[in-house]
């Protein structure tokens, strides 16, 4: 289904839009300087759109400057106190990030829709499988896709009580199965933009396999319009995660693809390190290349075929191919510099 589309700071989201990427800042907000440098760096790696939190005053004249300065747009998350929410609007916020259900009365979210109103401000609804309302837990007996939806569909509604639409929907829990299915029944049943992800997902490597599960399925289905992976790390991490994910689920083509064979009895290199080196001095290409880290001189050119470039390993040297055919034998440790040298080039 095609989605609605809004406008954050000028990137937008939905409506057949590229899938964006965000990311989170774990800096105290207050700290501009650091937060300053944070969102830099993410923006630097590939984040596109990035959210700070706002948990008081000072945060928000933060914010303010902050948003002055960020090469990207900033979102604010807001939890509770909506007077946070209007004075974060005021301060330039691209987008605010609420639950409508913990920000008080219907006459506080009427001020709260007033004022993302009257600057273009979207509204993120972000449900949480993890604080879903009282009376929804009760009436389903646990955390479920369809209490996460139908806890959706009723901040929708209050929102839409009060004249506003301009909204995105992110449905996540810390279970994969749990936050595919409430992705899957929402996009069934709604045309709201969807912010995708797997909350809590945990350290690096079990977050990003977890999020490659969760986000990456969700795209294969064509669901999804903007994403984050949400990792216990350097956010940089998790927009690097981000990245591989939508080039995985065949979402995007733009920048280098790295394929690396798993290695075998055949495997007379160190494989393993190339591979990492080469994964590692990949990020500095932009080029939208196939890199491929083959183990065996024999076979490697040929399965690697469809790389723009690679190397295959050997005894003591290896190959240096390019769509396939070879272009010369290389000391083994000079294997890695003429890879690069030869992806100059390209």
């Amino acid at each position: 289904m095609m989605t609605k589309q809004i406008n954050v700071g000028g990137v937008l989201i939905g409506g057949g839009a590229p899938i964006t990427i965000q990311s989170m800042t774990n800096t105290p907000t207050q700290n501009r300087a650091a937060t300053l440098d944070q969102i830099k760096k993410l923006a630097a790696a590939g984040c596109e759109i990035v959210r700070v939190t706002v948990p008081d005053m000072e945060a928000v004249r933060a914010l303010g400057k902050i948003k002055e300065s960020s090469p990207i747009p900033v979102v604010a998350d807001i939890h509770f106190d909506y007077k946070l929410a209007l004075e974060a609007v005021a301060a330039g916020a691209d987008k605010v990030r609420i639950n409508p259900g913990n920000i008080g009365g219907e006459d506080r979210v009427k001020a709260v829709a007033g004022a993302c109103r009257l600057h273009n401000v979207p509204i993120r609804i972000g449900v949480n499988g993890g604080s879903l309302e009282k009376p929804i837990l009760e009436k389903y007996g646990k955390i479920c896709p369809e209490g996460m939806v139908e806890s959706a569909f009723g901040h929708i509604r209050l929102l839409n009580k009060f004249d506003f639409d301009n909204i995105c929907v992110s449905l996540k829990s810390s279970s994969v199965p749990v936050t595919m299915r409430a992705c899957q029944l929402m996009s069934q049943t709604s045309d709201y933009p969807l912010h995708i992800g797997v909350t809590e997902a945990g350290t690096v490597r079990m977050g990003t396999l977890k999020s490659a599960v969760g986000i990456g399925g969700l795209l294969a289905l064509g669901i999804g319009d903007t994403i984050r992976v949400s990792l216990s790390a350097d956010p940089v991490e998790e927009v690097y995660a981000a990245r591989e994910i939508l080039k995985a689920a065949g979402v995007r083509r733009e920048g280098p693809e790295l394929v690396s064979c798993p290695t075998c009895g055949r495997t007379k290199i160190d494989l393993i390190a190339l591979a990492n080196e080469v994964e590692e001095r990949l990020k500095a290409v932009d080029k939208p290349i196939t890199v491929a880290v083959m183990g065996c001189a024999v076979n490697g050119p040929g399965e690697a075929a469809a790389a723009d470039c690679g190397i295959a390993g050997g005894t003591g040297e290896g190959l240096l191919f390019q769509k396939g055919k070879i272009i010369k034998k290389v000391p083994q440790d000079l294997l890695v510099d003429e890879l690069f040298k030869l992806i100059e080039t390209l």
